[in-house]
């Protein structure tokens, strides 16, 4: 790492040059230029890009990618490739999973309006005897076989892989031995990582599975720990947008309103755990694919720190944006998936030197500030601002101190986000897979495929340059948490009906706009936490309300602090007093099928 870029600091490796950005005028959302392609126009236009660059050439200008050539101070930042920054001096590498580390969970009563059963719920009647991981598993895969919109949530499932795990689980209550407080926890996993004895889709028709077998380091740690990992979840295609609209593979309906997306790309496992079938889901998240499904869906989702978590012998397709992480219905489900996903691995060059994911004391001590760039934030719809702004009124009657904060080049840090990752991913999808996708991620790939040298390199500098501002600002306000609405639309509805389920959409519009806010920790590579804060009407038909989510930001490495924000939130939102968020209308009450 170059000097030039990197400023030495005692606790951290990899930490940015603490410098403050250039003043820039305040963001403005940026026009709607890109054409919404379904249907036949899509199938056309999908087809026509991978065969004629000159229209893949058109729409890699129209999406307003060349901007970074007319941005000078660039030439004053060296190129970052890679946002990793590790906190060294965090937490024991002997720190032990003990729900003593961690809040209670609320209610479990499948009467509340609120609640769904949590993984507290399923191990203490295990422990009682009420209930056996075997009896559980068996009631969810019936379940799940017996119902198509639930069974559209899985790609793969593999029944006597899940009772085998089931029996060994139950077995190990029985003698009084459960291996953690996720024993026995039915899990899903995004079809992202690698799972032994299951293929690898990345929800796409083309086998990306590993010849040489394996888990995935992180997934390996839930199966260590007695998780029951039912199957692989449904995804966007590549996960390159974030409906989870899937003509080839299905596409799961979001259980609080069926006429919305679960968003994406991490929907199949968002939709298992709004409709109740799982208390935990794996998902991953290179621009927003934990934190928008678990937005959409009334749930919470974390995006860690960049590098924290390891995939091996997993390859990501986005190595440089993506991370993986858990979607959870409360809190402590949250925070207790979290810390044995990322568990260092000792064979990854990067994981391993994160110190095991626990509480810091500090993050007690630092100050509560809360910090808003109220240009960004004040473009989200009128809905999404209410709820937002009346959770923020309830953590100001926590103590939390609410400042106004400036960052530059957001419209522009956005494209080069975009741009970054469009071109990963490009890369690493064979070309000769190029005719077997969905036609609108024919022309993503096509256009990604276009991003020339010069103005990749000049992306990686927009990184280090917001990298360095995010850094200037955490060192004038140590603890701050920089908070935004998850998305400043209210939910995605499906507008083009069964025909966008069959034929696919390209609405690069609405994708930018859902991304709005989530890119910025995918890029820098810090720790962010959606949150759900209210339920508002929808945008499309008179059906059940939708969600409305809350993030905040951290500074890297800092996850415990996102942790101690969210449960503030959580108590906001379905603790005190009135309700502010609820199951979904699709929530399937466990208790009536998980006796068998």
């Amino acid at each position: 790492m170059s000097s030039a870029v990197y400023e030495e600091h005692p606790s951290f490796y990899g930490y940015p040059q603490i410098r403050q950005g250039p003043e820039t005028p305040p963001y403005i959302a940026p026009p709607s230029n890109n054409p919404v392609l379904r249907g036949l126009p899509l199938a056309i236009v999908g087809t026509l890009t991978t065969k004629l660059n000159l229209i893949a050439s058109f729409l890699w200008s129209n999406a307003g990618f060349g901007i970074l050539r007319n941005i000078k101070e660039l030439d004053e930042y060296e190129a970052r490739y890679d946002p990793t920054v590790i906190n060294l001096s965090h937490g024991s590498k002997d720190q032990p999973i003990d729900e003593s580390i961690m809040g209670d969970t609320g209610t479990d009563d499948p009467k509340a309006s609120n609640r769904h059963y949590s993984a507290a719920y399923y191990t203490s009647a295990y422990r009682a005897g009420r209930l056996t991981p075997t009896q559980v598993i068996t009631g969810l895969l019936e379940q799940i076989s017996a119902k198509k919109h639930h069974s559209v949530a899985f790609l793969q499932i593999i029944p006597e892989k899940v009772l085998a795990a089931a029996e060994a689980s139950t077995a190990r209550y029985k003698s009084g031995k459960p291996l953690s407080p996720l024993d026995g926890v039915p899990v899903a996993v995004k079809d992202e990582v690698d799972l032994d004895g299951y293929e690898m889709s990345l929800g796409s028709p083309v086998d990306f599975t590993r010849k040489d077998g394996g888990t995935s380091w992180c997934i390996k740690k839930w199966d260590d720990a007695g998780a029951i990992i039912i199957g692989k979840s449904n995804m966007h295609e590549l996960g390159l947008d974030t409906t989870n609209n899937n003509p080839i593979k299905g596409t799961p309906l979001n259980p609080h309103n069926p006429s919305y997306y679960t968003g994406g790309s991490s929907g199949g496992s968002a939709y298992a755990v709004s409709s109740g079938l799982v208390p935990i889901a794996h998902g991953a998240d290179g621009g927003g694919s934990i934190r928008i499904p678990a937005a959409y869906n009334g749930l919470y989702g974390l995006k860690p720190t960049h590098g924290r978590i390891s995939i091996l012998p997993s390859i990501s397709l986005a190595s440089s944006c993506g991370v993986m992480g858990p979607i959870a219905s409360n809190m402590t489900d949250l925070e207790l998936a979290y810390r044995i996903l990322a568990m260092p691995d000792p064979s990854n060059p990067v994981s391993s030197l994160f110190s095991p994911p626990s509480p810091s004391p500090s993050s007690k001590t630092l100050p509560k500030i809360l910090g808003i760039c109220k240009p960004w934030f004040s473009t989200s719809i009128p809905c999404v601002l209410s709820a937002c702004n009346a959770a923020l009124d309830h953590y100001t009657s926590l103590g939390y101190e609410t400042i106004d904060i400036s960052l530059p080049y957001l419209q522009e840090g956005q494209l080069a986000h975009a741009l970054t990752i469009l071109t990963e991913i490009s890369t690493g999808t064979p070309s000769s897979a190029l005719s077997s996708l969905t036609a609108s991620n024919k022309i993503l790939l096509s256009v990604g495929a276009q991003t020339p040298a010069d103005d990749f390199l000049l992306a990686q500098k927009m990184r280090a340059l917001l990298m360095s501002h995010l850094a200037y600002l955490w060192r004038k306000h140590p603890g701050l948490l920089i908070v935004t609405p998850t998305t400043p639309n209210a939910g995605w509805p499906i507008s083009g009906g069964a025909g966008d389920l069959k034929y696919g959409v390209s609405d690069a519009n609405m994708s930018v706009r859902s991304m709005r806010f989530v890119w910025l920790a995918n890029f820098t590579g810090c720790p962010a936490l959606s949150i759900p804060v209210g339920m508002v009407e929808p945008e499309v038909g008179n059906g059940p309300k939708v969600p409305v989510a809350l993030m905040a930001m951290a500074e890297w490495g800092n996850e415990d602090r996102l942790m101690d924000w969210g449960r503030c939130g959580e108590q906001w939102a379905w603790r005190d007093g009135e309700e502010k968020v609820w199951k979904a209308k699709g929530w399937e009450d466990a208790a009536e099928w998980m006796k068998g």
